[in-house]
């Protein structure tokens, strides 16, 4: 696997088209994303017929519209998961859909997902959380709009599902758990934390990248990105300051319809990030400081030895001033002339000479 793991985030950038959901897949793998992600819902468990917009969504959709007729059009239906599937494993890359309620989530196990993504708005949700967990698979949770409390509310469900067979009767059990140690470190190479700020876009004051060391000392568990800023800057910092996983929105047009393709890239940009991501990864190396294997000719030649600034016969004592250094390719260190001064010579010398 690629050293940062790249989520193209469909989402419902669809749009309710299969068409256009067999676009997306087909790009994502066309970028040399890892992954192509849509998300699995119903809208009317997922919103009440009061559940009121986001502010950036009555930007980008009918503003009189319901956040449940909004949501009605951009369901992915059951049926084309299975062809979205089966093409995005037919182009190299894993198929990936993020659940909204616990029947959605039965589905996606139905079609064997490798790891689950928990949406932003469902870590606080500690029942459908546990139900993740319970599925035995990797999780990537992201923490948008959460607090650092809340962050570890939801890795103690996780830890209690993980240890339990049964859900807990009240929140005290999960925070009992939470003290003991094997259950803690039972998230170890199971749990990814993403940082993210849930606005589309994000803007740069909000970013908070700094946030990802935070997270990332407070649990010890990798962390990873999930972005809505516009264009490719920031995810390749996150790159840069440790990310393992990175997920970013893209679409066919930004100026389609809809709430998410305003804060998406476009193709040749998602390409561009994913090229960005992979030669960012690979310049942050092992972290060994020794030199390259390119640079040892360059060594050779730029370093600089000890030599003899005049001529000098055999048995003369070598002054401060009959020494320095140039590049010679061979010899003595710069550090062994002090160690010279005093001592005697062994042999006849022309300046220029190394000792």
């Amino acid at each position: 696997m690629n050293p940062v793991y790249v989520i193209a985030e469909a989402g419902v950038n669809h749009n309710g088209d299969l068409a256009l959901a067999r676009e997306l897949v087909d790009r994502a793998a066309d970028a040399g994303a890892d992954a192509v992600k849509f998300q699995t819902f119903d809208a009317k468990k997922l919103a009440s017929r009061t559940a009121p917009k986001a502010g950036y969504q009555k930007q980008t959709t009918e503003a009189a519209e319901s956040q449940l007729d909004m949501l009605r059009k951009l369901e992915l239906p059951r049926e084309w998961h299975h062809e979205l599937r089966e093409r995005a494993l037919s182009r190299g890359i894993q198929f990936l859909s993020t659940a909204f309620d616990p029947d959605s989530l039965d589905f996606l196990e139905s079609l064997g997902m490798p790891f689950y993504k928990v949406p932003s708005g469902e870590i606080t949700n500690g029942p459908l959380l546990w139900k993740f967990a319970r599925q035995r698979k990797p999780l990537v949770v992201s923490t948008g709009m959460a607090t650092l409390s809340e962050v570890e509310q939801a890795l103690a469900v996780i830890a209690h599902a993980f240890n339990v067979d049964e859900e807990p009767r009240h929140v005290d059990e999960v925070w009992q758990g939470w003290s003991r140690a094997e259950w803690r470190r039972s998230l170890q190479g199971r749990v990814t934390l993403l940082h993210c700020t849930s606005q589309y876009p994000t803007p740069m004051h909000e970013v908070n990248l700094l946030a990802m060391d935070t997270l990332r000392h407070a649990f010890g568990l990798p962390v990873g990105y999930s972005d809505h800023t516009e264009g490719v800057l920031i995810p390749v910092a996150a790159v840069a300051r440790g990310a393992v996983l990175i997920e970013k929105h893209f679409t066919l047009d930004r100026t389609m319809p809809g709430p998410d393709h305003r804060a998406s890239l476009e193709p040749d940009e998602l390409s561009r990030m994913v090229r960005e991501i992979r030669a960012i990864a690979q310049a942050l190396g092992d972290g060994v400081k020794s030199p390259q294997a390119s640079e040892w000719d360059t060594r050779k030649a730029a370093r600089q030895q000890v030599v003899v600034t005049r001529d000098l016969r055999a048995g003369d004592s070598f002054a401060r001033a009959d020494l320095s250094t140039a590049r010679s390719g061979q010899g003595l260190p710069p550090t062994a002339l002090w160690g010279l001064v005093g001592t005697v010579a062994v042999r006849d010398y022309q300046g220029g000479d190394t000792v």
